[in-house]
């Protein structure tokens, strides 16, 4: 046991059953992520975990996918928002360097 770090020996000790069934979510996640990616769903693989588990726990897929839209379109909103304030005052300021010269 010595020779093996922490992180194989937790692996080593795991019994078969729960070893494969490990694989197996893992396998069945990564399929859903890529699902995700192939439908532009812009869900990262967290963000896509927490809805899995709010669906898994209950919450109505439908409505979770309608409240994860709003929120990215509001998120873009506010990316939006910043950008033109951001750009607006690059163009004030460049504006009045030209005056100034």
């Amino acid at each position: 046991m010595s020779c093996l770090n922490r992180k194989d020996w937790k692996r080593a000790s795991m019994p078969e059953p729960v070893n494969h069934q490990v694989n197996a979510a893992r396998k069945t996640f990564q399929t859903l992520y890529q699902i995700s990616k192939l439908l532009n769903t812009n869900l990262d693989p967290t963000t896509l975990s927490i809805c899995i588990r709010l669906c898994e726990n209950g919450v109505n897929p439908h409505a979770l996918a309608t409240v994860v839209k709003e929120l990215q379109r509001e998120v873009k909103a506010m990316n939006d928002a910043q950008l033109e304030s951001t750009a607006s005052k690059t163009s004030v300021r460049s504006a009045s360097e030209r005056d100034q010269v």
